[in-house]
């Protein structure tokens, strides 16, 4: 780790203890007591040079992490953006599917209601071929009852001409 110019005094001060007083080891003393007195020592100019070099070591880092990240969340967005156009593409492609399905489903529908119609069409066909014929035998039979009827009169007719007749008498 490299260190700003001039703070290396600084930092072997900081972190040499002095002893101004009486020895740690006595009873009497407190562990914070030498504490407080190397603080006292450190100058405020030296807090500052330390906290400078801090700063202008891991700034550097710090702001390409900024800037890398930023560049991700904008990478994020743009790759949502596309996601969505895509999961929509999809959805568009769902529908025409579901829209093909429904007319594949039409034209069934419509070449059996075109057979329905054909089969209606010569179903009646045969039935007015059937009328046409049930017509004319209807119209034979009634010709030869009427036929039988005339024969029959004409037998009856006969048969009165033919019973003897009693004379007239003039």
């Amino acid at each position: 780790m490299e260190q700003p110019e001039g703070t290396q005094g600084f930092l072997l001060e900081a972190a040499a203890p002095r002893q101004t007083g009486p020895a740690l080891d006595s009873c009497a003393a407190s562990p914070d007591e030498g504490l407080i007195e190397d603080l006292a020592i450190v100058d405020k100019k030296a807090v500052e040079q330390l906290t400078e070099g801090l700063i202008s070591h891991y700034l550097p880092d710090l702001q390409r992490s900024k800037q890398a990240l930023q560049e991700l969340t904008q990478n994020q967005v743009v790759l949502l953006d596309t996601l969505e156009q895509e999961i929509s593409k999809f959805k568009e492609c769902n529908s025409i599917l579901d829209i093909n399905a429904l007319f594949s489903e039409a034209k069934h529908y419509h070449n059996k209601l075109v057979n329905i119609r054909k089969e209606m069409l010569l179903l009646h066909e045969k039935t007015s071929k059937l009328k046409k014929r049930a017509l004319k035998l209807q119209q034979k039979r009634q010709k030869e009852e009427l036929e039988r009827e005339q024969q029959r009169e004409k037998e009856l007719e006969r048969e009165k001409q033919l019973t003897a007749k009693p004379a007239r008498r003039t």
